[in-house]
């Protein structure tokens, strides 16, 4: 089993519930090694959003109050940062600020940037695994650094009934490694 092959069978497998949607930068179209693992999902399920990251935490969680279950994609960690308040101030929130009437399930994915072949800076290559952890109560953060680790994590993600969303964050040098 292969780190980048277990990824798109979760995907695939996320993408037969009828209430997923897939969301972000590079999910339509190509962009970024994080394309290739929807190559299985139909183009109705996907939905590519611009650089706008806080408005796309915003998005995924009104879909997510709505009943939608949202896979709202973020390839870098770095990128995810901009979503920081939609993510900590609202979503980690949402049960309390709406006194129990609202629990929304986000699934989010991110990646600590890869270094290998070419190194594109710190800039892309963060981990802010821990500190988020820290900061999240309603949130739950899952790094996954073992293949037969992924479809497990996904599938609890979706299937979760703890009130929870779930950021799960991989390895962008284990797609062409592990």
């Amino acid at each position: 089993m292969k780190y980048f092959d277990e990824l798109k069978r979760s995907m695939e497998w996320l993408a037969e519930k009828p209430e997923t949607i897939f969301l972000g930068q590079a999910v339509e179209y190509p962009g970024t090694a994080m394309t290739g693992t929807l190559a299985g999902v139909s183009k109705t399920k996907l939905l590519e959003m611009p650089v706008a990251e806080e408005m796309q935490m915003g998005i995924s969680i009104g879909l997510a109050i709505n009943g939608t279950v949202p896979i709202s994609i973020y390839p870098r960690w770095n990128f995810l940062l901009l979503a920081a308040n939609q993510l900590v101030n609202h979503l980690d929130k949402m049960k309390e600020i709406s006194h129990g009437e609202f629990i929304p399930k986000v699934i989010i994915r991110t990646s600590i940037g890869s270094v290998r072949p070419l190194d594109p800076q710190i800039q892309h290559t963060g981990d802010f695994s821990e500190a988020f952890k820290l900061m999240l109560k309603n949130v739950e953060v899952i790094v996954l650094e073992e293949p037969e680790q992924i479809m497990p994590a996904f599938q609890k993600a979706y299937l979760r009934e703890d009130g929870k969303s779930t950021i799960l964050v991989e390895y962008g040098d284990y797609y062409n490694e592990k």
